[in-house]
């Protein structure tokens, strides 16, 4: 009986190791990927991080920076675009995800993953444009005065413009690059003037002045003396009238229409063919204005004088030499 207790008693003790067996082991967690070796963004080293530190990294690093205001200096003035102004965003979250995407580049090679950044280019145009208009110098036109004896030409001058499409895509440019750029010096470049001294001479091929008290006809060529000529105007009370006029028409040997007027007698409101003896117009016509022009004479002996009834006289050689010179249209000063 005793012999049979102590079986029990063994077969309990060699059964409780199995009933007290440890729990099988739990697999670790797969570990967290992260940026591979190699890779920046924006210049910053990332690697070995994981998605959330990452960018960590980028927001710490690159808030200020990227809050640093874009100053552009033209015409030697500065001139600031805030980065609220320009509605700048920095997303460090799915560049940190684009580095995290990124695969190892080959030893010692290295690769830079663009920042997520984005802009109001509006913004950018409206902010240039008021750089523009601050910096904007007008060209000045060359302009004329005409007098009797000279023509006194003041010349051109170009002016100054921003380059406001190129300036705003070389912002554009570097507000999407990141921080490094915040500076930008932008020379102007010229504008032409609409008026210049050629142009002048284009518009003015050719000026006739009319210079009473030393009865001096001049015929400007490019805006320089080219001809003078004697000629004879209108006696007192029938004055050449002054001012500025134009060559009306042309005429070779023109009739005579003689004017309703007290002096012309009993010729009053006829016309004398061209050559006859009884027309004084001779040889060659250019009307100025209201009847009044430039003709040849027979009397020669009144050039110098106040002799006719507002007319220019001319000899006869020099208004069929001056004829062929002045088109319809070419500007006639009288003074």
């Amino acid at each position: 009986m005793r012999r049979a207790c102590v079986t029990v008693v063994c077969a309990l003790v060699v059964a409780a190791p199995g009933a007290a067996q440890d729990p099988q082991p739990q697999p670790l967690p797969a570990p967290e990927p992260t940026v591979a070796q190699g890779v920046t963004a924006g210049g910053i080293d990332l690697s070995g991080l994981t998605q959330a530190q990452a960018e960590a990294r980028l927001t710490e690093t690159l808030t200020v920076p990227l809050s640093q205001d874009f100053v552009v200096g033209a015409a030697g003035l500065p001139f600031t675009l805030t980065m609220k102004a320009a509605k700048l965003k920095f997303d460090a979250h799915a560049t940190a995800n684009h580095a995290l995407a990124m695969p190892p580049p080959q030893p010692p090679a290295t690769v830079d993953v663009p920042l997520v950044l984005s802009h109001s280019r509006l913004a950018v145009k409206a902010f240039v444009a008021q750089v523009a208009k601050r910096a904007y110098h007008a060209p000045r036109d060359a302009k004329l005065r005409i007098t009797v004896r000279r023509m006194i030409a003041s010349h051109s001058r170009p002016g100054l413009r921003l380059a406001s499409k190129k300036v705003a895509r070389l912002i554009d440019q570097a507000l999407d690059s990141g921080p490094s750029v915040r500076r930008l010096h932008s020379a102007l470049v010229p504008v032409k003037a609409k008026v210049t001294y050629k142009v002048l001479q284009r518009r003015y091929p050719r000026v006739v002045t009319i210079d009473r008290d030393n009865f001096t006809l001049r015929l400007f060529r490019n805006l320089r003396v080219w001809k003078r000529y004697g000629i004879a105007v209108g006696m007192a009370g029938l004055d050449t009238p002054a001012g500025t006029y134009h060559i009306q028409n042309k005429q070779v040997n023109p009739a005579w229409h003689v004017p309703n007027s007290p002096w012309a007698g009993s010729l009053a409101g006829h016309v004398i063919p061209g050559g006859a003896p009884d027309n004084p117009l001779k040889a060659r016509w250019m009307g100025v204005a209201n009847g009044v022009g430039i003709h040849g004479t027979a009397e020669d002996w009144s050039i110098g004088t106040r002799a006719s009834h507002g007319c220019i006289r001319m000899h006869v050689s020099d208004v069929i030499d001056l004829y062929p010179r002045v088109p319809v249209g070419t500007t006639v000063l009288i003074k």
